[in-house]
């Protein structure tokens, strides 16, 4: 009995406290709108490739490789000697291509001299007929000495007629010989492999001893003035956002972040992949390689603008709304948002800066409840601050 008695006064001033007892006010964690660098992009993925490459053939086949004089990965100029072949044969052709043409002036001036005399013998022919025809006309020259005559400047004429046809053929015999030693001389000078334009060495297939040309392959693949670029994908949906000239910053496996531009848009998209392909043109840098795999993004926007994390935007049937915060009241607002940035929204309307919105767990909470608002250092996840409270029945 006597402890019931003592108890009594203990229970009666726990039942007296808990009827006192305030309805709890739950924690919220807020942000405030600020203004913020906020940016769009487009991801992409791809490989990195030469943006011009050359492929050199040897112009001359047949002829040994005598010399290598570059390996993969030179920088050549435009003109420099990469390898040469043989030039034993070529030499030799040469030689008999020059004879040719000292043979074929020979027959031009031989042709000359025919012509000179042909044409002293016709005027020879001329005058004798002339003076026949004067003594047959007087009777002192028989019948038979006009006709020899006539027939006599008939023959030089055909002749010198002749003579100036042989030097016709004697000039493009001459031509010919010409162009055969231009051929010849080329074919010698092609035996030097050249660079045709400045740029790095990133194959090379030509070994000492092999005979150029006898395969479908190059000797040398030159990246025309050492430019790389990215070749990437990308989906459709973002061709549209995608304009030439659009900065990008690529991390490239093995060397880090280069920073490069979009040269060129896709032509088409694959109707399999529904992706597209494009070229980014990258900033110089001496770790790039062809082959290497990169991935980055695109930057299609870029602009200060009033911002709220992420997860303070939500969205239903009606639009966009953040739950703004004023003297402890929560307040629905419609908003219209924007770009979504390193976990930042931008709010393109309907809010200003400075203003506090419920930063996450806004769907707990309802236009004019009253909330505790905290910053997000040290404050309680307000999900489970909303719970406890809707459980416990004690949200007003």
């Amino acid at each position: 009995m006597a402890a019931l008695a003592l108890s009594r006064p203990v229970w009666a001033e726990v039942s007296a406290a808990t009827t006192t007892t305030e309805p709890s006010i739950p924690s919220v964690t807020v942000a405030t709108a600020a203004m913020t660098e906020m940016q769009a992009r487009v991801l992409l993925s791809g490989t990195l490739v030469a943006r011009q490459e050359a492929l050199i053939f040897p112009q001359v086949s047949g002829f040994e490789i005598t010399e290598l004089l570059v390996e993969a990965g030179d920088t050549v100029e435009t003109g420099q000697v990469l390898a040469r072949l043989s030039r034993d044969t070529l030499a030799a052709q040469l030689a008999q291509a020059e004879a040719e043409y000292q043979r074929a002036e020979a027959s031009v001036s031989q042709a000359q001299s025919a012509i000179a005399s042909a044409e002293a013998t016709r005027v020879q022919a001329v005058a004798t007929l002339d003076r026949v025809r004067r003594l047959r006309s007087s009777g002192s020259a028989s019948q038979a000495a006009l006709d020899d005559a006539v027939a006599a400047e008939a023959g030089a004429q055909a002749q010198a007629a002749s003579a100036a046809d042989g030097l016709a053929v004697a000039r493009a015999a001459l031509a010919q010989a010409e162009a055969a030693r231009g051929i010849a001389r080329l074919n010698l000078a092609r035996t030097d492999i050249t660079a045709p334009t400045d740029g790095v060495i990133v194959e090379r297939q030509a070994e000492l001893g092999a005979i150029a040309g006898s395969g479908g392959d190059p000797l040398f693949r030159l990246i025309t003035g050492g430019e790389i670029e990215l070749s990437a994908e990308v989906i459709e949906t973002a061709l549209h956002q995608l304009s030439v000239g659009d900065p990008a910053e690529i991390e490239v496996a093995g060397v880090g972040l280069v920073q490069g531009r979009v040269r060129l848009l896709p032509a088409r998209v694959d109707p399999v992949t529904r992706l597209g392909s494009l070229r980014i043109a990258l900033d110089p840098d001496p770790g790039l390689r062809t082959g290497l795999f990169a991935n980055g993004a695109v930057i299609t926007a870029r602009r200060e603008a009033v911002a709220v994390p992420a997860p303070a935007v939500l969205a239903d049937d009606e639009g966009e709304w953040v739950l703004l915060v004023r003297d402890g009241t929560v307040e629905r607002r419609e908003v219209k948002a924007g770009i979504l940035w390193q976990a930042q929204r931008e709010i393109v309307t309907g809010l200003e800066a400075g203003e506090t919105v419920i930063a996450r767990s806004g769907a707990f909470f309802r236009d004019g409840d009253r909330v505790k608002p905290v910053t997000a250092k040290g404050a309680q996840p307000a999900a489970a601050e909303a719970v406890e409270a809707e459980v416990g029945g004690e949200k007003p």
